[in-house]
């Protein structure tokens, strides 16, 4: 009979992988669940997103990545609550025989890692006209509908829906935000521009808009004025203290202006996932737990909470939602999980900052480590390097570096595959001259 204590781990994202890894030698039974049988390496998702890279290119199978590890199991499943009386995580859908039943799982030690999702800040209803970018379908999906628009521009007649058309809206001037954004423009103005006959890619007009004062702001102002230089420089169109206030098929607008346009994404804001709601305990605006020195749960000295799901104050300001961040919570909590087995005290947890990055399009990045500031190519060749450096399994490294280094003397991008959800060919409602609604009959619907 196995008594080793049971770990169990919700989310195989940074954090939890992390976690899971760092136990390998302890004395414990592992079990990783995830809703998808992949781990995502998600600082390139806007790659996927922009037809640079495949979906396989940046995700791994979690049980490839652990097949190694002897005291580790993967469960495909959701966890839709936690039972803290009984120590049990109720699972439903895929992980239940039926698809739908409900079962439970006994835990001694459970590790709460399920991420973040997209906030539209109380408009909901805006996610069907802006996607937001947090997962390989919402990439594919903002592929399909950048390539699609393009495409629809070139069997259109009328110059004014063209340009609509070729019109795309980026809302959120954090990292995110600003490499979509990038990526567009030289999607457009490499990738693009001779494979039309009709329309010209590089009339295309990218706008980026930001709510506050400067785009990236987490970064130094030198380095934020740096990259809205290097964005101009890619022919974007930045606009600061721009407030949305609505977003339909139309178009975004601030106020009373509107801006029509087929495309919209959204890299604007970030709220924890639903499983936060259902636990009982105190939570931010964004929805996120608000955890306790050792990461542990208010209340529940053997649950674990990390990552973009936790709210963590440190030196009075809440750490970023970034994947090292993810990463040394794992680490710290497989540390205190293993202190208690050993009968050693539990650590506080402290984030050491190793410092940020943010790419804009070809040889254009900022990098901030410590005192030292890059800008330019040398900060762009730093985060190459960087990401390649920290992509799971030899395969995808290689694939990465082939398709960068294709991409890069060739300006050719081999992921350019319309796939997705949906291909419409529904009417679209367009505004007239006079300002009233009308159909347009047979064109595509971008959406």
């Amino acid at each position: 009979m196995n008594t080793a204590p049971h770990v169990v781990i919700i989310g195989a994202g940074f954090g939890g992988l992390t976690a899971a890894q760092a136990l390998r030698k302890a004395p414990v039974q592992i079990t990783v669940i995830d809703r998808t049988n992949h781990h995502l390496f998600q600082p390139l998702l806007y790659q996927v997103a922009m037809a640079g890279l495949s979906p396989a290119d940046i995700a791994a199978p979690i049980r490839s990545i652990l097949r190694s590890q002897k005291n580790a199991s993967v469960l495909l499943a959701e966890a839709t609550g936690v039972d803290f009386a009984n120590h049990e995580i109720i699972l439903g859908g895929q992980g239940a025989p039926d698809g739908q039943r409900q079962e439970r799982m006994k835990y001694d030690y459970l590790l709460l890692a399920t991420g973040g999702r997209t906030s539209y800040f109380g408009h909901d209803d805006w996610e069907q006209f802006a996607p937001g970018l947090k997962d390989l379908d919402d990439a594919v999906e903002i592929r399909r509908r950048v390539l699609m628009a393009f495409e629809a521009a070139e069997k259109e007649a009328d110059p004014k829906r063209r340009r609509e058309l070729l019109t795309f809206v980026v809302v959120g001037g954090g990292p995110t935000g600003v490499e979509l954004a990038g990526a567009i423009a030289e999607l457009a103005n490499f990738v693009l521009a001779r494979d039309f006959r009709t329309i010209d890619p590089e009339a295309a007009e990218i706008l980026l808009l930001e709510g506050g004062p400067g785009i990236l702001p987490s970064f130094a102002p030198e380095l934020s004025e740096s990259a809205l230089q290097q964005l101009t420089g890619l022919g974007v169109k930045v606009r600061t203290g721009a407030q949305v206030t609505k977003i339909d098929e139309m178009g975004v607008y601030l106020g009373e202006e509107k801006i029509c346009t087929a495309t919209v994404i959204w890299g604007a804001g970030v709220r924890a996932t639903a499983l936060t709601q259902s636990l009982g305990v105190e939570t931010d605006r964004a929805g996120r737990v608000i955890v306790q020195n050792d990461l542990s749960l208010p209340g529940q000295k053997n649950a674990f909470a990390i990552g973009d799901m936790t709210l963590f104050l440190q030196d009075g300001k809440p750490l970023p939602g970034v994947s090292p961040v993810a990463m040394q919570m794992g680490n710290s909590v497989a540390r205190n999980i293993q202190n208690d087995l050993a009968g050693k005290p539990r650590e506080n947890f402290r984030y050491f900052d190793k410092g940020s990055m943010a790419t804009i399009g070809r040889k254009a990045a900022i990098a901030e480590v410590g005192k030292l500031k890059l800008t330019g190519f040398a900060a762009w060749l730093f985060w190459l390097g960087l990401h390649i450096w920290f992509l799971i399994g030899f395969r995808n490294r290689f694939a990465v570096m082939f398709n960068w280094a294709w991409s890069y003397f060739t300006y050719q991008r081999g992921a350019r595959l319309i796939t997705g959800r949906r291909l419409s060919l529904r009417p679209r409602r367009s505004i007239a001259e006079d300002g009233k609604v009308k159909q347009r009959e047979g064109e595509y619907q971008v959406q």
